[in-house]
């Protein structure tokens, strides 16, 4: 798949603003210029109107032309060509770390987006590790493998201590 063709998240729709069909992006990655094209709801749709900040964009996207509109895609996952906004060096896609093997844990068999940080859920019993440099060590994708800090984690001690 090409960076053209594959998609990755840049935000997701928050509340709407005023009658027009905009409404403000939370958690976003990308500063979503005027003209860029998302995918939404499995549609595409170019970015009509920017407003706001970079932390808090206010959007408006062809298509979507009334407040009713905007609000019926509140938590709505804005994705964009990975071609349009690439990957900062430590960013990841969730779908590329799911399968990579955690060093000591298991298979990384899902990711869940979690209020603070994301988690991997790992291994047979659903060990969850959390998504933080903490905890992570290192992520190398072309092995599939993460390894992350045992000892921090408290899974360094064995299965029958105290």
């Amino acid at each position: 798949m090409t960076d053209d063709e594959r998609l990755v998240p840049v935000g997701r729709v928050g509340k709407p603003h005023g009658l027009d069909g905009s409404f403000y992006v939370t958690r976003a990655s990308h500063p979503l210029p005027k003209g860029m094209t998302l995918t939404i709801a499995g549609r595409r749709a170019r970015i009509e109107r920017r407003a706001g900040t970079d932390e808090r964009p206010l959007i408006r996207l062809n298509g979507v032309a009334d407040r009713d509109s905007a609000g019926a895609l509140t938590g709505e996952a804005l994705l964009a060509a990975a071609a349009q906004a690439p990957l900062e060096p430590d960013e990841y896609l969730t779908a590329d770390l799911v399968g990579c093997e955690v060093v000591g844990v298991g298979e990384v068999t899902r990711v869940v987006e979690a209020p603070s940080c994301d988690v991997l859920e790992t291994g047979p019993e659903g060990t969850l590790i959390p998504f933080i440099s903490d905890a992570i060590r290192s992520i190398d994708l072309e092995a599939r493998r993460i390894e992350v800090d045992l000892a921090f984690l408290g899974l360094d001690e064995p299965a029958d201590a105290p």
